[in-house]
Protein backbone atom coordinates (compact mmCIF):
# COMPACT_ATOMS: atom_id res chain seq x y z
CA UNK A 1 0.00 0.00 0.00
CA UNK A 2 1.32 3.32 -1.07
CA UNK A 3 0.83 5.89 1.36
CA UNK A 4 0.98 9.62 0.77
CA UNK A 5 1.15 11.90 3.39
CA UNK A 6 -2.00 14.12 4.40
CA UNK A 7 -1.16 17.95 4.78
CA UNK A 8 -4.65 18.17 6.17
CA UNK A 9 -3.11 15.93 9.14
CA UNK A 10 0.07 18.06 9.32
CA UNK A 11 1.82 14.52 8.27
CA UNK A 12 5.65 14.33 8.05
CA UNK A 13 6.93 10.98 8.07
CA UNK A 14 10.22 10.89 10.01
CA UNK A 15 12.58 8.28 7.67
CA UNK A 16 15.80 9.14 8.88
CA UNK A 17 17.39 5.72 10.55
CA UNK A 18 19.87 7.20 12.77
CA UNK A 19 17.62 10.10 14.48
CA UNK A 20 14.81 7.45 14.97
CA UNK A 21 17.30 5.17 17.01
CA UNK A 22 18.34 7.78 18.65
CA UNK A 23 14.76 8.93 20.11
CA UNK A 24 14.01 5.17 20.91
CA UNK A 25 17.16 5.35 22.83
CA UNK A 26 15.79 7.81 24.74
CA UNK A 27 12.66 6.24 26.01
CA UNK A 28 15.06 3.79 27.77
CA UNK A 29 12.81 1.25 27.80
CA UNK A 30 12.15 -1.46 30.05
CA UNK A 31 10.77 -5.19 29.52
CA UNK A 32 7.96 -4.19 31.82
CA UNK A 33 7.33 -0.75 30.25
CA UNK A 34 3.81 0.08 27.92
CA UNK A 35 4.42 2.32 25.45
CA UNK A 36 1.84 5.16 23.75
CA UNK A 37 2.92 6.24 20.06
CA UNK A 38 1.24 9.46 18.98
CA UNK A 39 1.05 9.84 15.57
CA UNK A 40 3.19 6.86 13.88
CA UNK A 41 3.24 7.44 10.67
CA UNK A 42 4.50 4.41 8.58
CA UNK A 43 5.71 2.62 11.49
CA UNK A 44 9.43 3.44 11.56
CA UNK A 45 9.90 4.84 15.08
CA UNK A 46 7.18 1.96 15.96
CA UNK A 47 10.16 -0.34 14.43
CA UNK A 48 12.66 1.00 16.81
CA UNK A 49 10.39 0.76 19.84
CA UNK A 50 9.66 -2.93 19.28
CA UNK A 51 13.20 -3.57 19.18
CA UNK A 52 13.71 -2.90 22.84
CA UNK A 53 10.92 -5.23 23.70
CA UNK A 54 8.31 -3.26 25.62
CA UNK A 55 5.63 -4.86 27.55
CA UNK A 56 3.12 -3.73 25.26
CA UNK A 57 2.95 -0.90 22.38
CA UNK A 58 -0.32 0.91 21.78
CA UNK A 59 -0.60 3.56 18.66
CA UNK A 60 -2.76 6.27 18.04
CA UNK A 61 -3.32 7.08 14.55
CA UNK A 62 -6.33 9.21 13.40
CA UNK A 63 -5.51 8.39 9.49
CA UNK A 64 -7.51 5.32 8.90
CA UNK A 65 -4.96 4.24 5.73
CA UNK A 66 -2.30 4.91 8.26
CA UNK A 67 -3.98 2.30 10.55
CA UNK A 68 -4.51 -0.16 8.14
CA UNK A 69 -1.11 0.47 6.74
CA UNK A 70 0.24 -0.27 10.80
CA UNK A 71 -2.16 -3.46 11.03
CA UNK A 72 -0.61 -4.86 7.68
CA UNK A 73 3.07 -4.39 8.61
CA UNK A 74 3.19 -5.22 12.41
CA UNK A 75 0.24 -7.33 12.91
CA UNK A 76 -0.51 -8.41 16.78
CA UNK A 77 2.77 -6.85 18.07
CA UNK A 78 1.25 -3.66 18.18
CA UNK A 79 -2.10 -2.14 19.28
CA UNK A 80 -3.54 0.22 17.02
CA UNK A 81 -6.16 2.57 18.26
CA UNK A 82 -7.75 4.70 15.21
CA UNK A 83 -8.75 7.53 16.95
CA UNK A 84 -7.71 11.76 17.37
CA UNK A 85 -5.33 11.88 19.92
CA UNK A 86 -7.05 15.14 21.16
CA UNK A 87 -9.85 12.05 22.03
CA UNK A 88 -7.46 10.05 23.96
CA UNK A 89 -7.42 8.74 27.41
CA UNK A 90 -4.80 6.96 28.44
CA UNK A 91 -6.42 5.57 31.86
CA UNK A 92 -8.64 3.39 29.49
CA UNK A 93 -6.07 1.45 28.26
CA UNK A 94 -3.78 0.81 31.52
CA UNK A 95 -3.44 1.60 34.93
CA UNK A 96 0.10 1.74 34.58
CA UNK A 97 2.44 4.53 33.89
CA UNK A 98 3.37 4.73 30.30
CA UNK A 99 6.35 5.92 28.05
CA UNK A 100 4.87 8.16 25.47
CA UNK A 101 6.40 9.26 22.11
CA UNK A 102 5.22 11.50 19.81
CA UNK A 103 5.88 13.18 16.70
CA UNK A 104 3.44 15.64 16.60
CA UNK A 105 1.30 17.43 14.08
CA UNK A 106 2.71 20.90 14.56
CA UNK A 107 -1.13 23.19 14.18
CA UNK A 108 -1.92 20.87 17.42
CA UNK A 109 1.32 20.10 19.83
CA UNK A 110 0.58 22.91 21.83
CA UNK A 111 -2.57 22.10 22.95
CA UNK A 112 -1.84 18.37 23.38
CA UNK A 113 0.84 19.05 25.70
CA UNK A 114 -1.40 21.56 27.97
CA UNK A 115 -4.60 18.94 27.92
CA UNK A 116 -1.11 16.45 29.09
CA UNK A 117 0.06 18.46 31.60
CA UNK A 118 -3.45 20.29 33.47
CA UNK A 119 -5.52 17.18 32.78
CA UNK A 120 -4.94 15.44 36.02
CA UNK A 121 -6.13 11.86 34.80
CA UNK A 122 -3.57 11.97 31.86
CA UNK A 123 -0.73 13.98 34.14
CA UNK A 124 -0.88 10.65 36.52
CA UNK A 125 -0.89 7.95 33.26
CA UNK A 126 3.04 8.65 31.99
CA UNK A 127 6.20 8.15 33.54
CA UNK A 128 7.80 10.32 30.11
CA UNK A 129 6.78 12.56 27.15
CA UNK A 130 9.44 12.01 24.08
CA UNK A 131 7.70 14.53 22.00
CA UNK A 132 9.02 16.22 18.36
CA UNK A 133 7.88 20.11 18.29
CA UNK A 134 8.71 23.02 15.52
CA UNK A 135 11.99 24.33 16.76
CA UNK A 136 10.14 27.74 17.75
CA UNK A 137 7.59 25.75 19.82
CA UNK A 138 10.37 24.01 21.89
CA UNK A 139 12.22 27.15 21.97
CA UNK A 140 8.96 28.59 23.68
CA UNK A 141 8.55 25.80 26.12
CA UNK A 142 12.45 25.78 27.78
CA UNK A 143 12.79 29.65 27.80
CA UNK A 144 13.89 30.75 31.27
CA UNK A 145 12.12 34.07 32.55
CA UNK A 146 13.34 37.29 30.98
CA UNK A 147 13.69 35.85 27.63
CA UNK A 148 12.28 37.03 24.70
CA UNK A 149 10.43 33.08 23.70
CA UNK A 150 9.23 33.16 28.11
CA UNK A 151 5.64 33.03 28.45
CA UNK A 152 2.70 31.23 28.96
CA UNK A 153 3.78 27.95 27.52
CA UNK A 154 7.31 28.11 29.64
CA UNK A 155 5.33 28.66 32.57
CA UNK A 156 2.65 26.27 32.35
CA UNK A 157 5.52 23.24 31.21
CA UNK A 158 7.92 23.98 33.68
CA UNK A 159 4.75 23.47 36.84
CA UNK A 160 4.88 20.10 36.94
CA UNK A 161 7.74 18.68 34.45
CA UNK A 162 11.14 18.69 33.95
CA UNK A 163 12.00 19.49 30.83
CA UNK A 164 15.15 18.86 28.37
CA UNK A 165 16.12 19.49 25.05
CA UNK A 166 17.33 16.76 23.50
CA UNK A 167 18.21 17.72 20.15
CA UNK A 168 17.40 19.45 16.75
CA UNK A 169 16.32 17.65 13.41
CA UNK A 170 16.47 19.01 10.39
CA UNK A 171 13.47 19.03 7.63
CA UNK A 172 15.97 16.38 5.65
CA UNK A 173 14.80 13.56 8.08
CA UNK A 174 11.50 14.09 7.65
CA UNK A 175 9.06 13.65 3.84
CA UNK A 176 7.51 15.71 2.83
CA UNK A 177 10.29 18.17 4.51
CA UNK A 178 8.93 20.54 5.99
CA UNK A 179 10.05 24.20 5.91
CA UNK A 180 11.08 24.59 9.43
CA UNK A 181 13.30 22.85 11.86
CA UNK A 182 12.30 20.71 14.57
CA UNK A 183 13.57 20.14 18.29
CA UNK A 184 12.95 16.73 20.40
CA UNK A 185 12.41 17.21 23.76
CA UNK A 186 12.00 14.91 26.87
CA UNK A 187 9.15 15.36 29.95
CA UNK A 188 9.67 13.91 33.50
CA UNK A 189 6.58 14.69 36.15
CA UNK A 190 8.21 16.71 39.13
CA UNK A 191 7.60 14.13 41.92
CA UNK A 192 7.44 17.85 44.24
CA UNK A 193 5.61 20.72 42.82
CA UNK A 194 3.65 23.76 43.67
CA UNK A 195 0.38 22.83 44.33
CA UNK A 196 -2.75 24.35 42.81
CA UNK A 197 -6.21 23.20 43.02
CA UNK A 198 -7.39 24.01 39.39
CA UNK A 199 -4.77 23.60 36.48
CA UNK A 200 -7.25 25.27 34.13
CA UNK A 201 -6.43 28.52 36.37
CA UNK A 202 -2.51 28.46 35.97
CA UNK A 203 -3.31 28.78 32.09
CA UNK A 204 -6.39 31.70 33.03
CA UNK A 205 -4.02 33.44 34.98
CA UNK A 206 -1.03 33.69 32.41
CA UNK A 207 -3.26 34.12 29.99
CA UNK A 208 -4.61 37.47 31.53
CA UNK A 209 -0.74 38.44 31.80
CA UNK A 210 0.99 37.21 28.36
CA UNK A 211 -2.31 39.03 26.90
CA UNK A 212 -0.34 41.91 27.20
CA UNK A 213 2.97 41.20 27.75
CA UNK A 214 4.15 44.92 27.48
CA UNK A 215 2.30 46.52 30.06
CA UNK A 216 3.84 46.58 33.63
CA UNK A 217 2.44 43.73 35.92
CA UNK A 218 -0.33 46.42 37.64
CA UNK A 219 -3.05 46.33 34.48
CA UNK A 220 -3.26 42.03 34.65
CA UNK A 221 -3.17 41.96 38.73
CA UNK A 222 -6.44 44.76 38.45
CA UNK A 223 -7.64 42.48 36.29
CA UNK A 224 -7.70 39.39 38.15
CA UNK A 225 -8.16 41.48 41.67
CA UNK A 226 -10.38 43.62 43.67
CA UNK A 227 -7.42 43.93 46.08
CA UNK A 228 -4.49 43.83 43.90
CA UNK A 229 -2.46 46.50 46.47
CA UNK A 230 -2.94 43.68 48.95
CA UNK A 231 -1.78 40.84 46.50
CA UNK A 232 1.25 42.95 45.77
CA UNK A 233 2.36 43.74 49.39
CA UNK A 234 1.56 39.84 50.00
CA UNK A 235 3.51 38.25 47.36
CA UNK A 236 5.99 40.82 47.63
CA UNK A 237 5.60 41.89 43.74
CA UNK A 238 7.49 44.96 41.91
CA UNK A 239 5.03 46.77 40.28
CA UNK A 240 7.34 48.10 37.76
CA UNK A 241 8.20 44.18 36.21
CA UNK A 242 6.44 42.89 32.76
CA UNK A 243 5.16 39.39 32.51
CA UNK A 244 7.94 38.47 30.98
CA UNK A 245 9.95 39.59 34.17
CA UNK A 246 7.85 37.10 36.71
CA UNK A 247 9.23 34.08 37.58
CA UNK A 248 6.96 30.99 37.51
CA UNK A 249 6.78 30.62 40.97
CA UNK A 250 5.19 34.17 41.02
CA UNK A 251 2.94 33.14 38.59
CA UNK A 252 2.21 29.50 41.05
CA UNK A 253 1.62 31.98 43.89
CA UNK A 254 -0.50 34.22 41.93
CA UNK A 255 -2.69 31.77 41.00
CA UNK A 256 -2.89 30.02 44.52
CA UNK A 257 -3.85 33.70 45.59
CA UNK A 258 -6.31 34.05 43.17
CA UNK A 259 -8.10 30.45 44.13
CA UNK A 260 -7.78 31.10 47.49
CA UNK A 261 -9.65 34.37 47.14
CA UNK A 262 -12.39 32.35 44.95
CA UNK A 263 -13.24 29.88 47.67
CA UNK A 264 -13.49 33.19 50.69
Amino acid sequence: MTIKPKRSLGQNFLLDKNIIKKIAEIGNIKSNDIVIEIGPGTGNLTDSILKKNPKKIFVIEKDYNLAKLLYEKFKNKIIIINKDILKFEPTFFSNEKCIVFGNLPYNISTEILATWITENEKFKSYKKLILMFQKEVAERIVAKTNSKDYGRLSIISNWRLEVKKEFNVSPNAFFPKPKIDSTLLSFVPKKQYFKIKNPKNIEKITKVFFNQRRKMIKKPLGQIFKNADDVVKKLKLNMNLRPQNLSPLNYFEITKEYEDQLIN
